[in-house]
Parts: C-alpha cells; sequence; structure tokens
C-alpha cells in the first residue's frame, strides 16, 4: 500500500489525475471505477480541465459507478449517475453510452446487482478504481460487518451513513434513501489499481484503521490492506492519527522512477 501525504486537496487531485491519465494513455480501451460523494470532485476537476486543454481524451474509454440509490427516479438530481454526469462525464468525451451503474430502479434488485457484476466482467474488468472513505471505514457502500467477500448487491445503509449523506439532500436524513445497490468489497478488490483519496480531519480515524489497524469487516476499507496495488491520497488532517508518516513521506520520496508508471 503506497501512501501519499499532501498538503491539499488539488494536490491530492492532482495526482490521482496522475493515475488517470496514465491508464488512459496506455491501454486501448480503459476502464474507469468512478466514486461520487465530495472527495473526488477537485479530481473530476482537474480531469475536465486536462480534457479541455487536449491532454487527455476519454472517447475510448468506459466507466463503472461504484453504487447507487435504491428507489430515486433515474432523473433525481443526486441519483449517483446524475450525480456523475453532472460533475464529471458531460463535461468530457466519454461516450454516454460507456457509463454504467447499478439498476436501482429494478424491479429485481438482486438480478440487477447480478447483471452489473456480468457488465464488469464483460469490460475486461476495471484498471483504476477511485475511491473515498466513510466515516466509519466503509468503502462504496459496504458498511462495518459488511463481509470482505461480498460482491454486487443491496445494503441497508447505517442511520449515520444517512446523515452524512443528509448535505446532498438539503440536509433532510430523512430523504436520503435507506438502500443501495453497491458493488461489493471482493468487486472493489478485483480493480487492477485502487486509488483512495480522503481529506480533512473527519477522515482521521478511519483512515489509521485502514492503513495501520487490523483486517477487519468492521472497517471495511481495510481489505485494502489485501491489494497488490493500492494508493491512499491523504491530506495532513487526515493524516492526523497515523503512526508511521515519518515512513510514508521517506517512501514516497524515494520511489524509484520506474515505479511512477
Amino acid at each position: 500500500m503506497e501512501i501519499v501525504i499532501v498538503d491539499s486537496p488539488e494536490e491530492a487531485a492532482n495526482i490521482a489525475a496522475d493515475a488517470i491519465e496514465r491508464v488512459l494513455a496506455t491501454s486501448p480501451r480503459p476502464v474507469l471505477g468512478l466514486a461520487t460523494g465530495s472527495s473526488p470532485l477537485p479530481t473530476y476537476r482537474e480531469l475536465i480541465e486536462r480534457h479541455r486543454r487536449g491532454q487527455l481524451s476519454l472517447a475510448t474509454a468506459s466507466a463503472f459507478l461504484l453504487d447507487e440509490y435504491v428507489g430515486l427516479p433515474a432523473d433525481h438530481p443526486e441519483a449517483y449517475r446524475t450525480f456523475i454526469r453532472r460533475h464529471f462525464t458531460d463535461q468530457v468525451d466519454l461516450p454516454p453510452t460507456a457509463l454504467f451503474g447499478p439498476d436501482g430502479a429494478s424491479d429485481d434488485l438482486a438480478g440487477a446487482a447480478a447483471s452489473y457484476e456480468r457488465q464488469i466482467a464483460a469490460s475486461g474488468g476495471i484498471d483504476l478504481q477511485l475511491l473515498g472513505i466513510g466515516s466509519d471505514g466503509h468503502i462504496g457502500f459496504n458498511e462495518p460487518t459488511s463481509s470482505l467477500g461480498s460482491r454486487t448487491r443491496i445494503k441497508t445503509l447505517t442511520d449515520a451513513t444517512r446523515a452524512d449523506n443528509a448535505r446532498f439532500f438539503a440536509d433532510d436524513t430523512d430523504a436520503v434513501p435507506r438502500h443501495v445497490i453497491t458493488q461489493g468489497i471482493a468487486t472493489i478488490l478485483e480493480a487492477r489499481h485502487l486509488v483512495l483519496i480522503a481529506t480533512g480531519a473527519s477522515k482521521a480515524a478511519p483512515i489509521a484503521l485502514t492503513i495501520e489497524g487490523p483486517l477487519t469487516a468492521m472497517v471495511p476499507a481495510s481489505a485494502l490492506q489485501l491489494h497488490p496495488h493500492v494508493t491512499v491520497i491523504i491530506d495532513e488532517p487526515a493524516a492526523a492519527a497515523l503512526t508511521l508518516t515519518d515512513y510514508y513521506r521517506e517512501a514516497y520520496g524515494h520511489k524509484p522512477g520506474w515505479q511512477r508508471h
């Protein structure tokens, strides 16, 4: 696991965007995994700016969402497909038909989850999966005690997660759906490169448990310890509870050039 400690969310966004740009430049049909929420937004803004400068293209790419709320209308402004289109994909050249998400409006949610797994597999698998982390250590919507072997499925959100997400629903927790379809932890771990971004003091505790704590279903993000290629990009407040910060800085500062590709 590579730990990158930066001075600002903008610096974190630049590093994440560099990783995505490398995938876009080196794969003929790149497959990206996109996260929603606040943490990835600076990265999407940076990618949009690079696209406008002609620095990168998503014309041959496809993209898969981590999750989707159950029961929201397809055109709801906080449905994750709508969110990602508004904040990212409608502002670059990703073909609209190349954006995929779980069908949270399906009458057969279990079937929709299985179908989504097949779509990911048919694409050849995800080259780079962007991730955020919840205050309780969840990734995707895999809440604490989620199976580390889980696949895409319906999940019930905790009251704490719904409260965290109420800011997207005019601060009305009751408006946040109770259920979601999310990629499972095992599904996430199949991506070839995982890039987790976390900024701010509220992420310090879950980041410390993810990186330096035990592997446990109580902290779903700790499953990233099992993956061979993980980059965790955090600012100083999010790094505040780590014990080996000096080592992480030394390791990244002395990273061999060949490892940067």
